[in-house]
This record gives C-alpha cells, structure tokens and sequence, in this order.
C-alpha cells in the first residue's frame, strides 16, 4: 500500500471533541480534565511516558503498543507542540515533553511562522509552512520508506482530512460529554462517505474506533 498517513490513538470525547478552546501552558489540551480524554493510555503497561512498572495489558495496550510501530515521520500542528501564538517570541519553549520526547523521528511541526529546527535526543522538530500536500512530501520523505504518523490536533486532523490525504484513523471514544471545544466530528458517522469503519469496545470504557480508506 506504500506509505500511509495514519492518526493513531487520538482521543474525543462522546461528543466528538478533541481539546478545549482555551489552550494554555498549564492546560495543554484547553481542559480541566485532561485525564478523562486520555487516562485509557496512560493506565496501559506500554505508555511510552510510564516511570513505575505495572499498568494494563490487552486491547487498550496493544494500541498504545503499536503507537511506533513502522512510524518514520510525525507532523503535527503548532498548538500539539506548544501553547504560543503569532511569530515564536521564546525560542527557549522546546515542547511539552521535555529532553527525551517520544516520537524518535523527524517531527514536522505546521507553522505560518518558520524558525529553525531544534533536535532533542532523537527527535529533530522541523517548522514548516505550506498545505497539508507540501507538509505531507516533506514527512514521506523524511520517513524513507516508513509510515507518517498525523499527531493532530484537531484542526490538523480536520485540514487532512479535508484534503483526502488520511488513509488510517484510530480513534478513541471517552464517554464523557464535553459540550464545547475543537470538534473533530458530530458522529463518526460523518466519515463513512470516504472510510470503513469497525467498532471495537474495550472494558476501560472507550470505544476504539478504526477507520481505513474505502
């Protein structure tokens, strides 16, 4: 199949929402809560972040198991990466994940205001501008042979789609209602013109869904 663009374990909420509309350094993800969204992963024995032996195995480990699995490239948005806005006034802000982050390859990071690369141990951020076509040669490239991994945000997920450029999606469904923030879909039903999909419930309580190119 070549190289694919995959969303691997991105999270919404019952309601379809992503992340809140109010991003900050000390709400990353713009919500009170963000463990509600995303506390399935970080319960799984392979959380890539787990600093104490234990956690799940099963459904929800496999998934965040398989998160690096033939993956050569990630592009993200600007706000997955930080919470500033407009030109980069703190060049010093390296990302949220400290000197070890988890993705292992070239990182390239969609901006309208470029700056340079920084590489933090094995993982170089590239800012990049251009379309979602431009961004996602770039990552294929960077990945030789290797699939690229789409690591939101929602925005970022949505502009992709809308393109005609995702051929996998793995999403996994909280029940919890959020009410207002970045929605990345009314229903997962809303994506069914151009995916499969298959439904699988986990006993956490999310409901993973997955989505391939029709």
């Amino acid at each position: 199949m070549g190289q694919l663009l995959k969303v691997m374990n991105f999270n919404v909420s019952g309601d379809g929402i992503g992340a809140g509309e109010r991003q900050s350094l000390e709400r990353p993800f713009g919500l009170d809560h963000p463990e509600r969204l995303f506390g399935w992963a970080g319960a799984t024995a392979s959380w890539p972040m787990r600093t104490e032996p234990g956690g799940s195995r099963g459904l929800d480990d496999y998934f965040t198991r398989d998160f690096a699995h033939n993956i050569g490239a990630e592009i993200m948005g600007r706000n997955k990466f930080g919470p500033q806005r407009g030109p980069w006034n703190d060049h010093e802000w390296r990302g949220w994940w400290g000197d070890e982050p988890p993705f292992r390859t070239p990182v390239f990071v969609m901006t309208h205001h470029e700056r340079p690369s920084i590489t933090l141990s094995d993982t170089t951020f590239h800012f990049v501008g251009g379309d979602p076509v431009t961004v996602l040669e770039r990552a294929r490239e960077a990945a030789e042979g290797k699939d690229v991994r789409l690591g939101g945000g929602v925005t970022t997920i949505r502009q992709f789609l809308d393109a005609g450029l995702v051929d996998t999606l793995h999403v996994a469904v909280t029940p919890v209602k959020l009410g207002s923030g970045l929605r990345l879909w009314e229903s997962p039903e809303d994506l069914l013109d151009r995916f499969h999909l298959e439904v699988v419930p986990s006993p956490s309580g999310v409901t993973h869904h997955l989505f391939w190119r029709r």
